[in-house]
Parts: structure tokens; sequence; C-alpha cells
């Protein structure tokens, strides 16, 4: 990843700091402050909520309070789409004015309407939402068009001088021939492309285009054999975590490296698995049982390889064997020969069903504070 000069020293401080230290810190604070969006995306399991839900908001407040609690040096603002809430570039302004390097993740829709509230800094960058090629973005989202508005979004943003990345999800139905070809035309445009494999969402509403874990290995490698071992292209992430993709690395995710502040609270375990929410980041860190998730221990996390949850497994042992680190980024992904060994799955407990629970509290919770709220969006007399 080539970040500004000012925030990359932060960010890189942070993390060897803290992990000479030891123990569990935050790399990247995941914040979603809303969870309605312009789009119905199949692959989506966060807008499948009631109405009363879907219009909460994070306060300028709480949004600065979480990155103060944790103390992670950068934050990722999703949702739902950020964009659709009023108060987003104070928030912005907000953790820029803290040094916090903010990335703005959103589908671009309402960008060309929105960007003249927000100004170039070192501190920021738009994170654009495309998951492949035309027909494979326009698929994902199941919008036509989308991917068109897109692309002149990070030509538009581009021009005013921000800095721009784009997230590609990747699922199992995905053309290699074509996204080697897309990852092409973002590095023509000097666009770095954050890539993962999507999660399995067990309330999205498409089940059967998510990848496991050997359908996931596969894809990769034949995908960085079409770019020169990947070197061809330019990513945000780790190159020991592109060698995990592609199967070269077995990894223990690391789930605090990322956690998610949401209108429920501080969600637990981690970003994708909601088994709980606690009021303060403190709770989250200590209240949580860590040896109950990941791969092999928890069925949820099964076919799990996305960025949120081994970036951060990564990027502690690019500190730790700097060698590796720099010896993968210049060689190149390996795409031939024997995988890692893999995580044995067949211990790993049962999934628990317990988001109607989560969505029933929140609920009651509304009723309360927000009678008024409440009735509107459940048309109650």
């Amino acid at each position: 990843m080539s970040l500004p000069l000012a925030p990359a020293l932060r960010i890189g401080t942070h993390a060897v700091v803290n992990q000479i230290k030891g123990g569990k810190y935050p790399l990247v604070l995941m914040l979603e402050p809303l969870l309605r969006c312009n789009l119905a995306c199949p692959g989506c399991g966060k807008i499948d909520y009631p109405d009363a839900i879907l219009n909460r908001r994070l306060s300028v407040e709480q949004c600065m309070q979480a990155i103060e609690e944790c103390g992670a040096p950068a934050v990722s603002i999703a949702g739902g789409e950020p964009l659709l809430h009023r108060d987003m570039p104070a928030i912005v302004q907000g953790y820029i004015a803290r040094k916090k390097f903010v990335i703005l993740c959103t589908n671009a829709l309402l960008l060309k309407k929105k960007i003249e509230d927000y100004a170039p800094s070192p501190y920021f960058t738009w994170s654009i939402h495309l998951d492949g090629d035309k027909a494979m973005h326009d698929k994902a989202v199941d919008q036509p068009g989308t991917y068109d508005t897109a692309l002149e979004a990070i030509h538009l943003a581009k021009a005013k001088g921000f800095r721009v990345q784009v997230n590609c999800t990747v699922f199992n139905d995905a053309n290699t021939e074509n996204l080697a070809a897309f990852l092409t035309l973002m590095t023509s445009l000097d666009v770095e492309v954050t890539i993962s494999p999507g999660y399995a969402y067990e309330r999205a509403a498409d089940q059967e285009h998510f990848l496991t874990r050997e359908r996931t290995k596969n894809l990769f490698r034949d995908l960085f054999r079409r770019g020169n071992n990947a070197k061809a292209w330019k990513f945000t992430n780790s190159p020991l975590f592109l060698d995990f993709l592609a199967g070269n690395r077995t990894y223990a995710c690391t789930p605090w490296s990322m956690p998610l502040r949401t209108v429920f609270g501080w969600q637990k375990p981690c970003y994708l698995v909601g088994e709980g929410y606690v009021d303060t980041f403190a709770e989250l860190m200590e209240g949580t049982d860590w040896d109950q998730y990941g791969v092999g221990k928890y069925e949820k996390c099964s076919n799990c390889m996305v960025h949120c949850g081994f970036e951060g497994t990564a990027a502690a042992e690019g500190i730790t064997n700097p060698w590796a680190f720099i010896k993968t980024g210049m060689s190149g992904i390996r795409t031939d020969g024997p995988m890692a060994q893999e995580v044995d799955l067949s211990q790993a407990r049962s999934a628990l069903d317990v988001h109607s629970t989560h969505v029933e509290q929140e609920m009651e919770k509304i009723r309360i504070e927000d009678p008024e709220g409440y009735r509107r969006a459940t048309k109650v007399a």
C-alpha cells in the first residue's frame, strides 16, 4: 500500500510499538454509522433490518468517541451507504483533525452530488465499491449502470485531487480473465485495489455464490498467475495476505485488529460475525471469549478468508518477520506447487442463530428511547 508519508508513519509506528508491547490492539476502526443503503446487493447481510433500525444513525460525538476508545490510527467508514448520513462531512473532518487516516467507503451513486462537501487531504481516501468489471459488478449489486457511475466517480475524484482506491469483493462465479483485465484497468488509472473473497453472511439473499476455502485459493492462484504473480497490479493489501489467499500460508484470524462500532454498539466478536453487542471498546476486548471464534473453532468462520480478519495477522508477521514481507513483495505470489496445510474444520462448534434476538432487543430499545420514531417506522397507530 502506498500511503502518504504522514499517515503511513503514524500507522506504522502504532503497529510496531504495540507489537513490541504484546497483547491485542486494533489497526483500523470499522465504523458503520448507519445500515441503510441505496442498493440491495444480494450478497450483503447488513440491510435485512426493520425500518426502525435502518433509520438509526450514530452521532458525530459517538463516532469520535469510538476512535478515542479504541485508539486505532485509521478508520474505515462503511454501512449501509455512508453518504446517506447527513453528518458524514463533519465525521470525516473530525477524524482528520485527530490525524486519523480515513477510508470512506461508498457505492458512488451519490458521490458526484456530495463531493464538494469534502476536501483532499493526506489523511483521506475515497474507497469505491467495484466488484470487478461492468458485467461482474452490476450483477453483484443487482442494479445495471452502477459500474459506469462508479467509474465516472473515480475520474471525478482523482481530477479534484483526491486519493482513490477500490474495494473489490470476489465471489465463486468470478471470471479470472475478466477480473485480471479489471485490475489492469485500475492500475492504469493509478488506483489501488483492496481485494477480498466475500463472507457468507447467513442472512444474505444469495447463498449460492460465496467461496469455499479451497475454491478461494485456486481462484486467486489463477488470478495472480494472469498478473505476473500479482506484481502487475496495485493493491492496498499486504503481499503476505495475498500470499495467504493463494494458499501459501496458514493463518489464524486476528478479529480484534479491525473492531466494528455499529448502531447496535461494539459488535462481538468481529466485523463479520455479530454474536452480541456491548457499549464500550473495553467491554469488547475484555468480555469476548476470543478462543471460541475463528477458522476451525466456529462453523460461521469455516470459509472465511476476508481481509478484515486476516490482514492483521499478515501485518503482525510483516513486523516480526520483515524478510518474509520483503521477499514476497519482491518475488510476487507463488501460483503453483503444494499449498500450505489447511486448518482442520471437523471440530468447529455449530453455528448459533442469534440475529433475531439482537433485532428484537434493538427494536425494544428504540421503542423506549424514541417512541415516535418507532411508531412511524412500524406504522403503529
